[in-house]
């Protein structure tokens, strides 16, 4: 073997030992989990759109206090992470290069978005394309792992639905009132007056979509569903349930069009000051019980939720057991 050039030895002697302590800087094991370790290079490749987000919107003076909050909050992340990959492995789980490209596709048309969108997006976020699909292997991990060590022990049986039935659909109205549903399609929500052609535009555009959403309501279509969807009005968001009110507190078009009605009946359209409303009556005696919507149309969403309630709590749980028996130092 041919001797090094002296030259290429003085090189190698003089620079690579701080080219070594250089790397020690730039990155150091931040905690060890069992086997493996965690660097400062995975916990800033992990938060970096967070950090830069905080960067941009935290005051000056408290950045740093806010970075060094989030760095620990990710490297609680990655520690999880960690546990559940070694869990997986032990397992015999894994994700296969087709299950990923399968499921980025699946995310692809859930959303209706091409690669390229997905790309500035991700980008807008400070997270590239190979981050991401490491999130979403880690996700796909996830929900196997969950498959095969907890969902199999979850049991929603009918009684459990018909109890948080009754506590969240069904309400005992008692000393007299009106218990109503509202939906509402207001014009000018942009807040610019325009023209008088583009306002009576606007406004006949908030008339049709009231008819259009008034004519599904009365041909048999969940009201809560469609307020949730398409009303414009706060009460959107609790399916348009207004709770109950006395007469003498309702607004002039609201009484002129509810005190008609029996209960469970549609009222018309009415015009209000911004826009067009109808209801619906859901009671008008006193002491009776109120069926906010028919069992038959919530129940599967009844259990989807109770279902999604008993996972978060048992991964939770199987998550900290695991932290238990595991070896966990951040340094």
């Amino acid at each position: 073997m041919r001797p090094w050039p002296l030259f290429l030895i003085f090189i190698c002697s003089t620079f690579l030992p701080q080219f070594s302590l250089a790397a020690h800087l730039v990155d150091r094991v931040v905690a060890v989990v069992n086997d493996d370790v965690i660097t400062m290079s995975e916990v800033n490749e992990e938060g970096e759109g967070y950090f830069k987000k905080i960067k941009n919107q935290a005051p000056p003076s408290q950045v740093e206090d806010a970075l060094s909050r989030a760095r620990e909050e990710i490297l609680g992340n990655l520690i999880d992470k960690k546990l559940i990959a070694q869990e997986a492995a032990k397992n015999g789980i894994s994700v296969s290069p087709d299950e990923l490209q399968a499921a980025m596709r699946r995310m692809l048309e859930n959303n209706r978005i091409t690669k390229e969108t997905l790309l500035v997006q991700l980008e807008k976020t400070g997270m590239d394309f190979d981050s991401y699909l490491d999130n979403l292997r880690n996700q796909i991990l996830q929900s196997k792992l969950v498959n095969y060590e907890i969902r199999s022990k979850i049991i929603i049986t009918d009684n459990m639905i018909l109890d948080y039935y009754d506590a969240n659909y069904t309400k005992h109205i008692s000393g007299g009132g009106y218990y109503i549903m509202q939906m509402g399609f207001v014009w000018g929500k942009s807040g610019q007056q325009g023209s008088a052609p583009n306002q009576y535009a606007d406004k006949m555009g908030a008339k049709k979509r009231a008819e259009r959403v008034h004519a599904l309501v009365s041909n048999g279509q969940d009201f809560r569903i469609l307020a949730q969807k398409f009303s414009d009005l706060p009460s959107a968001s609790d399916g348009g349930d207004l709770g109950v009110f006395q007469e003498d507190e309702m607004a002039p078009y609201m009484r002129d069009a509810i005190l008609k009605l029996e209960p469970g009946a549609i009222s018309e359209i009415v015009e209000t000051p911004s826009g067009y409303q109808f209801f619906k009556l859901l009671s008008s005696k006193d002491g009776q019980i109120v069926v906010q919507a028919s069992f038959a149309s919530v129940k599967e969403e009844i259990r989807n939720k109770l279902y999604d309630e008993q996972l978060k709590g048992q991964f939770s749980e199987w998550v900290k057991n695991i932290k238990k028996t595991a070896y966990i130092k951040r340094l």
